[in-house]
C-alpha cells in the first residue's frame, strides 16, 4: 500500500542546501594539511588504548 501526500501528519521538510551536488567542489587539500592528517592517523593508529576504562568496582567484582 503507498502512502499519498495527504496521508502524512505534516509535510516533509526541504533537504539542507549542503546536500545538493550542484555546488562547486571542496578545495583539495594543501601539502601541509595532508602531512598534519597522515601524522594525526598514524599517531591514532599506534596509540596504545588503555584495557580497562572504568577504575571503579561493579558488584558483580567484589
Amino acid at each position: 500500500m503507498s502512502i499519498s501526500h495527504q496521508d502524512h501528519a505534516y509535510p516533509e521538510p526541504a533537504a539542507h542546501p549542503n546536500w545538493s551536488s550542484r555546488h562547486h567542489k571542496p578545495r583539495p587539500l594543501t601539502p601541509a594539511q595532508q602531512k598534519q592528517n597522515r601524522d594525526a592517523l598514524l599517531r591514532a593508529q599506534h596509540t596504545p588504548r588503555p584495557r580497562h576504562t572504568r577504575n571503579t568496582t561493579t558488584k558483580a567484582a567484589r
